[in-house]
């Protein structure tokens, strides 16, 4: 999938995606769902000031919503870009497994209203990623550097129900 600006309106409802290509600027991964991306290349466009990959909008503390990035790599030109913004109070994005790339920036996240030290309420986590864009020593203090218990309901198909809707593939 490519585009520019708001390239993919990941919004209701609970969606697995494996193996897809994702292409964009500024907030080209938006919405509201609650989401599970494995094996999937995010790939960082230049845009006229930034590049955002997410902007996740969770309003309130009871939505079950988030998106959550595993085994996934993440490409692009320039090193401008950023994993995501607090785009509602309650935005939720995890990135675990993934190979990050130098298209991402040190501070690899952006707060509320473009605050790139207050997170607010928002949840930003990161675990065991890889690569250039992964070094978390420049993260502000509210992306959460997160454990193996913490990361471990975000990284299954149980995170998104899969058994309740997701058929196996068939067999030929």
């Amino acid at each position: 999938m490519k585009g520019f600006q708001d390239t993919f309106c990941d919004d209701a409802g609970k969606h697995f995606f494996k193996d897809c290509y994702i292409e964009g600027t500024v907030d080209f991964i938006f919405g509201n769902g609650k989401s599970l991306y494995v094996n999937t290349e995010l790939h960082v466009i230049e845009g006229d000031n930034m590049a955002v990959i997410t902007a996740q909008a969770r309003h309130t503390n009871a939505e079950d919503t988030a998106y959550s990035f595993a085994h996934c790599t993440i490409t692009g030109k320039g090193t401008g870009g950023l994993l995501g913004r607090g785009w509602m109070p309650f935005s939720r994005v995890i990135i675990s497994y993934t190979e990050i790339g130098n298209c991402i920036k040190p501070e690899g996240w952006m707060g509320m209203r473009g605050n790139p030290t207050d997170g607010g309420t928002t949840f930003f986590g990161e675990y065991k990623n890889t690569g250039p864009g992964s070094n978390m020593n420049m993260r502000p203090k509210f992306v959460r550097r997160l454990t193996d218990p913490e990361v471990r309901p975000y990284i299954t198909l149980g995170f998104v129900e899969a058994s309740k809707w997701l058929l196996p593939p068939t067999k030929v």
